[in-house]
């Protein structure tokens, strides 16, 4: 009852975000626009780009299914000087009119990174602008005498560029002098009282930090992202280039790689603006390698400054800016030393960034020893989609297969689940990245980019890459429908972070997450475990967030059950003081571990603890109806009366779940080594349920029943497979029944010899027998056949007398996609586990003929070309590196399996009725 309750505050015109529509009252797939297909980043070599071969290159995007491109020009090609046309050159943007012309002709969206390479930065950017880090000399004087001395920098690299910002004198029994004045051209003149004396010269240094993999024309240093006014004057650029030209739609930053960036011009004076003490006057605690609680808390108030500046002077004036030409913004803010959700939620699509392969235990799927772990799970991948959900923002991309394999061996196969991952996460607009334009006539494998994995047309999953998008395209059609139904918001502690972590300027990138915040990943995954979904929630945000009818309210409207604290040390008394307005409001708050026991911070240390003393007295000295506290994390949420989804807990089957007009859609993904067949519950009401089979389009009304007063519905899903529910609370929907089927015999046999011959070869391939046994074809005798990269047609002709209601047909190991045909009509394309379709209305009584295109990967043809010592890599800045950026070759690579491996098997089915599921289970 109060999932419906929460359901009619939304549909009473309190969800004022802009998200996608409420899903309309009819089930079917929505109508496809170019945002529900995959976007990619599109590298642009040298900016050696023209006419003829961005035509070529688009429309072959759009013919498989790509949906917008993002421009990010980077290092170019050796020998090719003549070709590269400056960044922002008039040449430039004349390339990029006619990007913009044909993209719309072919009804994609042109995106476009706000620099060359990243970060931000290039020839525009001055040394005054440049990002800036803190240099600190320091000096011994005996008082009581005339001090005339020079006060400098002792690195060498330094001194042409760095600023005194302060001279600090401090005596041994505490006293602090400051000194500044008494410094005129490097010298400080002073009449030094007497004791013993510390001085610390504090200099605004330069980082000296280069763009990275910039294009021509974008060479230069990096932008200081603390500073108004560097960041206005590296926009201005774009605002000349681009007059009388229209902005892309979207304007794209990258990860935040500023590295040993801890200082901007002017930081003294934005810390006491923010923080209401001098950070000049505690130089000793903030530069002390003794981690003390004051050393602790003073560091803690700098990165909360760094933070603000971040938010300030970088991602909210650059989103105004890019406002102001009809442009917006995506952002990805990892990486930086800010608050993440802040910064993701001051953007109009917040991004975030796979890195790695990660391993399910999905079986059949198959392991690449060349392969690096994920460092996105799905805790560091939320913090993107909680900032859009708090926000209301429709959409939420992902940097998505960044490193998952080496280079030429990643299969369409191996993306899926971290594609699933991804929209388990609250993604719902993947960037691949990504493609690199190449001239149609460049020798193979053309030009690429450092980095896999590479979807463009010198791929060869590039044939059946239609189909993964197609997949891709319907699952974000869904996905962007309705709004969020997350159940709990979840308090990010930050300020226990910024506490505890050494050193002094702390990044929040994706591979450090782990050591960054293990406690909060760990009850990230605790409440997931048992049952729940979460968005988490900063301070700033709960400050804002309202209750109305027992429901948590946030700026962008969307509806939460409660509000969980998990384990925070550290607090704002302002925001315990939020969250207790907010339980005498009747919203559910939890506090698990522990209550908040401190203020963060330095300044006025003893008034503020007082004052978070009393607030805290009035949370816990009392029982309140809607305050919860405990340790066990199951056990205490279950207490809030938010039904746990068992999907999860008791089938092992990831879900993400939004709400629409008349009740909610799961999207499920079986990221496990379990299959499902039986009835699973939903903690939701429905009086129908249709199901969604995005590999095939397929839709039909699910088998539903109501057991105990709990929702469930009859699911087959296999390890690997992913599917939709959408379910209906008020209206019984009339649609045909989504067919459940088991098996009414054995398999058909199949026989041993195949009939066999390549499609397309490259190199090609001679001498290879007509007729085979299934197996890797990299094993049969004939010239090139273990270095080809290509396709090849496996044919079978069989017999068939038995009858079924239906006939499964499964592949077994597919290296690496499928196409399959029975009787010459076009079946299916099969890129992903478990390789199987259903075949029925394919085949005929008597002689039928089956057959399968397969297609490999390029990675044989490339290690082939490696042994010749054919000079592929022509690639400035960083050529084409190993996994782990390393320089070296393919030559020692080992042919990979290619081709049909089986077994195959066609097995009849019998359809199960309503009464036979209800009978069988």
């Amino acid at each position: 009852m109060k999932r419906i309750a929460m359901r009619h505050v939304l549909a009473a015109g309190l969800c004022i975000s802009c998200a996608g529509p409420l899903w309309a009252q009819q089930p079917g797939w929505p109508a496809v626009s170019s945002e529900m297909k995959p976007g990619t980043r599109w590298w642009w070599m040298g900016s050696a780009v023209d006419s003829v071969n961005l035509a070529y290159n688009l429309r072959e995007y759009a013919r498989a299914g790509i949906g917008t491109v993002e421009i990010t020009p980077i290092y170019g090609v050796q020998g090719n000087e003549r070709n590269e046309r400056p960044y922002l050159s008039p040449a430039w943007m004349r390339m990029y009119d006619y990007t913009l012309t044909l993209a719309k002709e072919l009804g994609m969206q042109v995106d476009m990174n706000n620099g060359t390479g990243w970060p931000f930065g290039g020839p525009e950017v001055s040394m005054q602008d440049a990002a800036c880090q803190l240099v600190v000399s320091e000096y011994r004087v005996r008082g009581g005498k005339h001090v005339q001395m020079p006060v400098g920098v002792d690195d060498a690299k330094q001194k042409p560029y760095a600023v005194l910002e302060r001279l600090m004198a401090f005596a041994d029994g505490g006293k602090c002098l400051d000194l500044t004045a008494n410094v005129r051209q490097g010298t400080l003149t002073w009449d030094a009282p007497e004791g013993e004396w510390r001085l610390i010269a504090a200099f605004c240094g330069k980082t000296r930090q280069k763009v990275k993999r910039a294009a021509p024309g974008g060479e230069g240093y990096v932008l200081d992202h603390f500073s108004a006014h560097a960041v206005d004057g590296y926009l201005a650029q774009f605002d000349e280039a681009f007059a009388g030209t229209a902005f892309p739609h979207n304007v794209f930053n990258d990860s935040y790689e500023v590295y040993k960036a801890d200082w901007t011009q002017g930081l003294f004076d934005k810390f006491y603006e923010r923080r209401g003490y001098k950070l000049e006057e505690h130089l000793p605690e903030f530069l002390s390698e003794e981690r003390t609680d004051a050393t602790a808390r003073i560091i803690s108030d700098y990165r909360e400054t760094l933070s603000d500046l971040l938010l300030e002077n970088f991602t909210r004036r650059w989103t105004a800016w890019a406002h102001s030409h009809n442009s917006s913004t995506r952002n990805q803010a990892h990486g930086s030393p800010g608050n993440l959700i802040d910064l993701y939620a001051a953007v109009d699509v917040p991004e975030c960034e796979g890195f790695g392969l990660t391993d399910f235990g999905i079986r059949g799927l198959r392991k690449d020893s060349l392969t690096r772990p994920n460092f996105s799970d799905i805790s560091m991948l939320k913090y993107a989609s909680s900032a859009a959900h708090l926000t209301g923002k429709p959409y939420t991309s992902s940097e998505t297969f960044t490193w998952l394999t080496e280079h030429f061996r990643t299969s369409l196969s191996q993306c899926k689940p971290d594609l699933d991952l991804m929209f388990l996460s609250g993604v719902n607009h993947v960037y691949f990245h990504g493609t690199t334009y190449s001239p149609q006539d460049d020798p193979w494998p053309g030009w690429k980019f450092y980095a896999s994995v590479d979807m463009s047309p010198t791929n060869s999953i590039w044939r059946d890459a239609p189909a993964f998008f197609t997949y891709i395209t319907r699952c974000q059609s869904l996905l962007q429908q309705g709004t969020p139904d997350n159940d709990f918001l979840l308090y990010l502690p930050l300020y226990d972070m910024w506490q505890e972590q050494d050193g002094r300027l702390l990044m929040f990138d994706i591979h450090k997450m782990d050591r960054r915040a293990p406690r909060f990943i760990e009850a990230v995954n605790k409440i997931r475990a048992a049952g729940y979904d979460v968005d988490y929630i900063s301070d700033r945000f709960v400050e804002q967030t309202v209750c109305r009818d027992g429901a948590l309210l946030t700026p962008g409207g969307t509806a939460y059950k409660a509000l969980v604290v998990p384990g925070a040390k550290l607090m704002p008394t302002e925001v315990l003081r939020k969250l207790l307005a907010l339980a005498d409001a009747g919203a559910t708050i939890i506090f698990l571990d522990q209550y908040p026991e401190d203020v963060p911070g330095w300044g006025r240390l003893d008034e503020r603890r007082k004052e978070f003393r009393t607030v805290l007295q009035d949370l816990t000295g009392k029982a309140h109806p809607h305050i919860l506290f405990g340790t066990d994390y199951a056990a205490t949420l279950a207490q809030a009366h938010v039904p746990a989804e068992r999907l999860h807990t008791d089938f092992g089957l990831n879900y993400l779940r939004r709400a629409h007009d008349d009740g909610y859609l799961y999207f499920l993904s079986a990221l496990t080594g379990r299959d499902t067949d039986g009835w699973v519950p939903l903690t939701v009401p429905a009086t129908s349920v249709v199901r969604y089979n995005p590999m095939d389009s397929t839709w039909g009304k699910a088998p539903l029943r109501i057991r105990d007063g709990q929702t469930e519905v009859y699911l087959q899903l296999a390890s690997g497979e992913s599917t939709f529910l959408q379910t209906f609370t008020s209206q019984q929907v009339e649609a045909a029944a989504y067919p459940a089927y088991k098996k009414a015999a054995e398999p058909l046999p199949f026989g041993a010899e195949w009939d066999f011959r390549f499609v397309e070869s490259n190199p090609a391939v001679s001498g290879v027998p007509a007729y085979v046994t299934l197996g890797s074809w990299t094993d049969l005798p004939g010239e090139n056949v273990a270095n080809t990269m290509g396709t090849a047609c496996y044919t079978y002709r069989f017999r068939l007398s038995a009858e079924a209601d239906e006939w499964l047909l499964s592949l077994g190991d597919v290296r690496e996609s499928a196409r399959v045909r029975i009787n010459g009509q076009e079946v299916a394309t099969l890129w992903a586990l478990p390789y199987s379709c259903l075949v029925g209305r394919y085949l005929k009584p008597g002689e039928n003929v089956l057959e399968v295109e397969v297609t490999n990967l390029p990675a044989n043809r490339i290690a082939e070309m490696d042994r010749r010592q054919v000079p592929w890599r022509k690639f400035k800045d960083i050529n084409v590196a190993t996994i782990n950026y390393k320089k070296g070759t393919y030559a020692h690579w080992q042919p990979m399996e290619s081709g049909l491996l089986g077994p195959v098997s066609l097995t009849p089915l019998q359809a199960m009725d309503n009464g036979q599921l209800t009978m069988d289970n």
